[in-house]
């Protein structure tokens, strides 16, 4: 039933077998990482472009104010973007694939308050020039399984991410520091897609997504609601020696809301951070 799901999709999207191979299948003979007649097969994956912030909003203590980042602390520019990540392609069809991604995330902004900013215990005075930081990489474990042969690929698995946020507000004068820190995992649900369309040209697709409303899904030991959406949108071209360019959208969005069991000193540990980014980038795969 889901490999005949999967071809009518596949058949919906008009894609069809080129006579270019693509990163995972046998016939790749020219490929500068792989060798076509072993049972695994590598693939690198780097991008580079730019990332805008279309809307992040930020609260930390439950009296603290529910800070507008683009509007208050500067975020309302573009942002240095980048991600490198790779599979390992294993059985005789290679349909089997295990993905792992490196996201680096930090937003570094500076900004004159032009309200006053209860953060945590401490309120920041309109007219104060403050540094805002807003660190939140991400390291990715996701398996796949690819329900197609050869050139397309319809697959769908499951991950894990590993999140490692630290938010900090700073005075200028060094007088005020506040900071939140949080490491932990988020179970993911993914599904991608490829095809070509005319012969080196081909799209794709990649959703990786999850809501977790208690703490035994989300890592944490309270409450919390979490959620993350990492979808994107890719253009490339297929060349020789198995080297990949494209064009890709991504679409970054989710966050968090709830209270820690283990706050600072400062904090009664209430936290609510909700953001929706949008990344822009070009990139290169090695197959």
């Amino acid at each position: 039933m889901i490999r005949w799901a999967a071809a009518a999709l596949t058949g919906l999207l008009g894609v069809s077998a080129p006579a270019v191979a693509n990163a995972g299948s046998p016939e790749a003979s020219d490929s500068v990482l792989n060798n076509p007649d072993r049972r695994v097969a590598l693939r690198l994956h780097a991008e580079l472009g730019f990332l805008g912030v279309l809307d992040h909003r930020l609260q930390l203590g439950s009296n603290g104010t529910y800070v507008d980042l683009r509007r208050d602390v500067g975020q309302d520019t573009l942002f240095v973007f980048g991600r490198v990540s790779s599979d390992l392609d294993i059985g005789e069809s290679r349909r089997h694939s295990i993905v792992f991604l490196y996201q680096p995330l930090d937003l570094r902004t500076q900004a004159v308050t032009e309200r006053d900013l209860q953060i945590e215990d401490a309120t920041i005075a309109a007219g104060t020039p403050i540094n805002f930081r807003y660190g939140f990489p991400f390291w990715r474990g996701s398996y796949l399984y690819d329900f197609l042969d050869g050139d397309r690929e319809v697959a769908i698995g499951a991950g894990l991410q590993i999140r490692n946020a630290r938010l900090e507000y700073s005075t200028q004068d060094g007088e005020l520091l506040r900071a939140s820190r949080n490491v932990g995992p988020v179970p993911l649900l993914k599904f991608r897609g490829r095809g070509f369309v005319r012969g080196n040209f081909w799209l794709g697709g990649e959703i990786d997504g999850f809501y977790a409303p208690i703490r035994f899904l989300n890592g944490g030991r309270t409450d919390v609601e979490g959620a993350i959406v990492d979808a994107s949108f890719r253009a490339g071209l297929a060349w020789k020696r198995g080297v990949d360019t494209f064009l890709n959208i991504r679409y970054l969005g989710g966050g968090a809301q709830g209270t820690s069991s283990r706050p600072d000193a400062f904090s009664d540990g209430f936290n609510r951070n909700w953001l929706h980014f949008m990344a822009l980038s070009i990139g290169v795969s090695l197959r």
